[in-house]
């Protein structure tokens, strides 16, 4: 018996270490990532069905409008330079579609540091962490909110959005170091290995 607990201290031990490291990894590869990334951020009013198909039109037009003003912007702090430069325009164009849907939200629109929880896009996978964002808040902001990656571009390639095509994925290769790139990748991976480490561990919890 004691042989057995011994076993099972030391599968827990080694779950700790593996969580421990794998936690560590994912801080790193976000703080690396966040440095050469600009993510879009669109908050609706409430979750009431309205307001989401609202922030969903809020975000095509603006999704439209800086598709267009960015073509052919490299790098991320001249993209944050040139949605800064942009940031009264952008706030009129989510008025003008808030007004001619016949409500009077305010919006707010800025460009800050946010929080982003993780999130996949097609076969890439961006650790949760801190990360620049154009942030666009309409009304009270208290509903779910919708993101992307602004730059490099996996917002507007496609009029589908979070479809990434073979241009943006190449700038985001581009972007990212080869090794960042490549866990991005693998992320997704990684992440049901640990899912089932952590089941095996439950198994064996009192």
């Amino acid at each position: 018996m004691k042989k057995i607990y011994r076993i099972l201290a030391a599968c827990a031990v080694f779950g700790a270490v593996l969580t421990g490291a794998y936690q560590y990894r994912c801080h790193r590869i976000q703080a690396d990532i966040a440095k050469q990334i600009l993510r879009f951020h669109v908050i609706a009013n409430s979750d009431e069905k309205k307001d989401q198909d609202l922030k969903l039109k809020v975000r095509d037009e603006i999704g439209a409008y800086l598709g267009k003003e960015l073509s052919g912007v490299e790098g991320r702090e001249a993209c944050e330079q040139a949605v800064n430069a942009r940031l009264e325009e952008i706030e009129e164009r989510a008025e003008t579609v808030i007004a001619e849907e016949g409500y009077d939200y305010p919006v707010k629109v800025s460009v800050n540091d946010t929080d982003f929880p993780k999130k996949t896009y097609g076969s890439y996978t961006f650790p949760k962490g801190r990360y620049r964002a154009l942030k666009v808040v309409i009304g009270n902001g208290t509903g779910k909110n919708w993101w992307c990656v602004m730059y490099p571009n996996l917002c507007f390639s496609n009029s589908v959005y979070e479809v990434i095509d073979e241009k943006a994925k190449e700038e985001l290769r581009e972007t990212l170091t080869e090794e960042d790139y490549e866990e991005i990748m693998a992320e997704g991976k990684i992440r049901v290995k640990f899912k089932y480490l952590d089941k095996l561990l439950a198994l064996f919890s009192f």
